[in-house]
C-alpha cells in the first residue's frame, strides 16, 4: 500500500510534460505541401505511391515518419546532398508538432 501511495504522490508532484498542440487541418495541409514540394522533380511508381501516402496521412507524427521515405527517393533520383537540403527545409513546418529532440538536421 505504501508503494502505491508513493507513486500517486510522486505523480501529482512531478511536473507534467507540456502537451504538444494538435495540428489543425490547415497545418497538416501545410506539412503535406512542403513534403510534396520535396518530390516535385522525382518520378516513378514509388514516388507516386509516396505522394498518395502523404496525401492520405492525417497526423504530423505519421508524416514525420514518411520523411525518411522522401529522403530515400530524392537521394536515389538526385543526390544525398540535395535530399538532405530538402529534408532539412521540412524542420520548420514540423516545429511544435513533433518532439523537439527529433528535429535534427541531416548533414
Amino acid at each position: 500500500m505504501i508503494p502505491t501511495l508513493a507513486r500517486l504522490i510522486k505523480g501529482k508532484i512531478a511536473p507534467r510534460k507540456a502537451a504538444r498542440p494538435s495540428p489543425s487541418l490547415k497545418d497538416i495541409q501545410k506539412i503535406r505541401s512542403a513534403m510534396l514540394r520535396c518530390l516535385e522533380d522525382c518520378d516513378g511508381v514509388p514516388v507516386h505511391r509516396l505522394r498518395h501516402k502523404i496525401e492520405r496521412t492525417h497526423g504530423a507524427q505519421e508524416l514525420w515518419l514518411l520523411r525518411n521515405d522522401v529522403y530515400q527517393l530524392v537521394s536515389h533520383q538526385t543526390s544525398q546532398v540535395i535530399a538532405a537540403e530538402r529534408i532539412n527545409t521540412l524542420l520548420e513546418v514540423f516545429e511544435g508538432y513533433v518532439d523537439p529532440r527529433q528535429l535534427v538536421r541531416i548533414r
